[in-house]
């Protein structure tokens, strides 16, 4: 524990704006993880008055069906997290692995991968989530599978780059000399080699995976409509902006708080691992 703290306090004093992420961070999954014991009422509840202003009763009052907002946004922090770090992680590992084999060997192989990584990223972010979503269909399921579709071919354009750089290293060229299979030097050599790349990608796309899923929310192609979306929590505070604010205002915050707080964890782990930034920090 006393490692643990010390840890911690080293990262607050080199990284503050990292810490502040972390807190932020911590909140939302703590929000999410507790969502059941925080949120005053169920999410699809809708018992109460419409349009019911901020009030003790109701922090951030009701929206449009009498649904308390409050229990909508804690819950809508454990559907964000889950989108978020489930797409995230299967986009990422599975477009850094298909980067790091098909640069690592090389050939027509990688020249056919980098093609379909060329046309994958031409197209715009959005208007290819747009497209995956109109084929595959409404559910939550679909939202993470095409936000994996959407976040593989950076990670395998990133990884295949550093794949590039680690196969013709001294250590790797060692490894081949005295015998290692080519897929034994992949696994102990080359992966291990592209982790703090990994971690960093893995840190900035949740926050981009949340905000293009709030944005599929929003435009009605995201989370089905009775979920706590904080996207579709948005629209529905957009056709009421003027008579109740506080629908589109909360929601929001959320959105803007998490993006904020994940950033800067992000951009911290990224100097922390860069080693020429580590090397002028010291």
């Amino acid at each position: 524990m006393r490692a643990l703290a010390s840890s911690l306090r080293c990262f607050g004093a080199r990284q503050p704006l990292g810490a502040v992420g972390a807190a932020i961070v911590a909140v939302l999954v703590a929000t999410a993880v507790f969502a059941p014991a925080l949120a005053p009422h169920g999410p699809k509840e809708a018992v109460f008055t419409p349009y019911l202003a901020p009030s003790p009763e109701f922090p951030f009052g009701t929206d449009h069906l009498g649904r308390d907002q409050l229990s909508r946004v804690i819950w809508g922090a454990r559907l964000s997290l889950y989108v978020g770090l489930v797409s995230v992680v299967f986009g990422v590992t599975l477009g850094g692995l298909w980067g790091v084999v098909t640069g690592y060997f090389g050939g027509a192989g990688d020249n056919a991968s980098q093609r379909i990584v060329d046309v994958l990223m031409a197209l715009p972010p959005i208007i290819l989530a747009l497209s995956l979503m109109a084929a595959l269909g409404q559910s939550m399921n679909n939202v993470v599978l095409a936000l994996a579709i959407l976040l593989a071919p950076t990670a395998a354009r990133t990884l295949r780059a550093l794949a590039l750089s680690i196969k013709e290293s001294p250590f790797v060229e060692a490894a081949r000399a005295v015998g290692c299979s080519h897929w034994r030097v992949i696994v102990l050599h080359v992966l291990p080699n592209t982790l703090a790349a990994y971690i960093v990608l893995l840190t900035v796309n949740i926050a981009y995976a949340i905000v293009v899923e709030a944005s599929l929310s929003f435009l009605g192609l995201g989370a089905p409509p009775d979920e706590p979306s904080w996207g579709a929590m948005l629209n529905a505070g957009a056709q009421a902006i003027e008579a109740a604010p506080w629908m589109f205002l909360f929601p929001g915050l959320a959105i803007s708080l998490t993006v904020l707080g994940l950033n800067l964890v992000g951009d911290a782990i990224r100097d922390l691992t860069d080693p020429r930034l580590r090397g002028g920090l010291g």
